[in-house]
């Protein structure tokens, strides 16, 4: 059985990597760009780091800085207006998942006419590549910055759905961790549960291949030995630098092996409660991995040894669970082992959410098939 692997061509990594941005933009021959952002990032100057850059090789810009924390279709629509009005032959994502998924579906739209919606329906359907994206990440958590997926909410349904196009991925990624250092300690639990979500889904994909498993671990790895210490000392370089490279892994994995119910289900809370994406993922993570691991015992094994568990006189059950507790140990020391009631979620949504997470395309993936009811009762689970 043959399978792809998707990532940007260049990705620049470590502390001061977007000091080298410039210069090759300028190669590029590439004039104008939209800068697609959120208003934080333009208020507390982090921008500055970005149009300094810029300015100092006579690249000029534009900035659309309305990219809500759950990107939305009309995030996508205000972009396109402002991209075309001032004439930008590329874009500029710079921020998190939302800002990157945002400037995704601007520059994918730019280039082949119609409504993101039009994009959701299949994977990989858009014709042409999209207007020339880089990709400047400011959090270690959705790997959005490199991958082949956009997650975009629909405000009038309330429904949050994914694009899965080859075109969306980036010519320059950008992961300099001096740029992260900033990020508040919740921002930085939650991306890096996304980012340890990631790694977990991955790694039991019915799509996964020996290149996104070895990712997968390593990322896993990563991020279990350095989440903690990132979110207690944002300033601990090590940390965050090991943090930038554990997402990035994780992304590499995902990418192209795809995600699971976590997701599927974690998009429906952002849709319908505008909740925070890497939240709803730490929470339902151990609910859904016990689920699944009646499919895949030994894989979940295996997370358990990345996640440091000593399995050595355990059994496979012992094993499993130790792991699982692990993860829930991890997320409780971060601050996002939460319940879903104390968000917000009310029972009456459950089975609308369980049928749109059913039809998500992340649900594919996931290794043990689920009904309605189950997924219904993970959600209840959390509650």
């Amino acid at each position: 059985m043959s399978s792809v692997f998707y990532m940007p061509p260049m990705t620049l990594m470590g502390q001061n990597a977007i000091q080298s941005l410039g210069s090759e933009l300028t190669s590029k021959e590439l004039s104008k760009a939209l800068i697609v952002t959120d208003s934080v990032l333009v208020e507390i100057g982090l921008i500055n780091r970005l149009t300094d850059e810029l300015k100092s090789h006579n690249i000029d810009f534009a900035i659309y800085d309305g990219v809500k924390p759950n990107p939305t279709e009309k995030n996508i629509e205000d972009g396109l207006a402002i991209l075309t009005q001032e004439n930008c032959d590329f874009v500029i994502s710079f921020g998190g998942g939302s800002s990157h998924d945002a400037a995704k579906g601007i520059a994918l739209v730019a280039a082949n006419g119609g409504h993101i919606r039009d994009y959701s329906k299949g994977v990989h359907t858009s014709k042409k590549p999209q207007l020339p994206l880089v990709t400047i990440n400011t959090t270690a958590g959705t790997a959005s910055e490199m991958t082949v997926f956009a997650i975009i909410t629909n405000e009038a349904d309330e429904t949050k759905y994914p694009v899965v196009d080859k075109h969306f991925t980036p010519i320059i990624a950008v992961n300099d961790s001096e740029l992260m250092v900033a990020m508040p300690k919740f921002l930085t639990a939650a991306t890096g549960m996304d980012a340890l979500t990631h790694a977990v889904e991955a790694y039991v994909s019915t799509a996964a291949t020996p290149i996104t498993d070895a990712s997968a671990i390593k990322a896993i790895e990563l991020i279990s030995q350095n989440l903690a210490t990132a979110v207690e000392n944002g300033e601990d370089r090590q940390a965050r630098d090991a943090m930038q490279y554990g997402e990035y892994l994780a992304g590499m994995a995902f990418s192209n092996a795809s995600l699971g119910y976590v997701h599927s289900m974690a998009h429906q809370l952002g849709g319908v409660y505008d909740l925070v994406h890497g939240l709803c993922n730490a929470i339902l993570l151990p609910e859904v991995s016990r689920f699944n691991a009646v499919a895949t015992p030994a894989r979940f094994v295996d997370i358990a040894k990345a996640m440091g568990v000593d399995v050595s006189n355990m059994t496979q059950e012992q094993a499993i669970e130790a792991g699982i507790a692990a993860i829930e140990a991890l997320s409780q020391q971060v601050g996002t082992a939460q319940r879903l009631a104390d968000l917000g979620v009310t029972e009456d949504k459950l089975a609308f959410m369980a049928q749109n997470a059913l039809n998500d395309a992340c649900s594919l993936t996931n290794p043990r098939k689920a009904s309605l009811e189950e997924i219904i009762d993970i959600f209840k689970a959390r509650l």
